[in-house]
């Protein structure tokens, strides 16, 4: 029985590393993104069909936000991001000028995901989804196990902060000020 166990775990060892190397360019790695760390490029299409970028966004302080409209706890998050962004979008910070949140929404029905957004009242303009459901790979690439998931980034892209509440991000917002 050790033996196997032995065996399996070798193999296990074997084959994730010839995931993760060099030489395959299709190669699958597991990225913590954690504060400190620049945060991937995403690149994804609005409601309309434009693709927005994330580093579009820099200069700004972001909020990355992965949802969706099936998501009960997501959508009891929405209103404090509402009063974040409104609260926030045109104020100065010690870390970018302004904020916005870059919605990411793991459905796969467009007319959900609209619909949510205007009973929401998700006011920021920059809403975006491949409707590919949890199948995204941002969520592979972020590295998301559960939704609502998020990621605060400085003007520079660099994570600041993750997974916080609509009132952790309040509150770290206002620290963030410059008065």
């Amino acid at each position: 029985m050790y033996r196997t166990i032995i065996t399996l775990l070798a193999s296990l060892l074997f084959l994730g590393t010839a995931l993760a190397s060099d030489d395959n360019p299709d190669s699958l790695r597991v990225v913590f993104i954690d504060p400190g760390v620049e945060a991937p490029e995403l690149a994804y299409p609005n409601p309309e069909g434009d693709t927005i970028r994330l580093s579009s966004l820099r200069g700004k302080v972001v909020l990355l936000d992965f949802w969706a409209t099936w998501c009960a706890p997501c959508r009891k998050e929405n209103p404090g991001l509402v009063e974040c962004y409104t609260t926030y979008a045109d104020k100065s910070f010690t870390s970018g000028e302004g904020f916005t949140i870059y919605s990411l929404a793991c459905d796969r029905s467009k007319d959900a995901w609209v619909t949510a957004i205007q009973k929401d009242k998700l006011v920021w303009e920059n809403h975006v989804s491949d409707l590919k459901g949890w199948e995204t790979e941002a969520t592979y690439t972020y590295n998301i196990s559960s939704i609502p998931s998020n990621f605060l980034l400085d003007k520079d892209g660099i994570v600041i902060a993750k997974n916080l509440s609509a009132e952790e991000l309040a509150v770290l917002l206002k620290s963030m000020l410059i008065e």
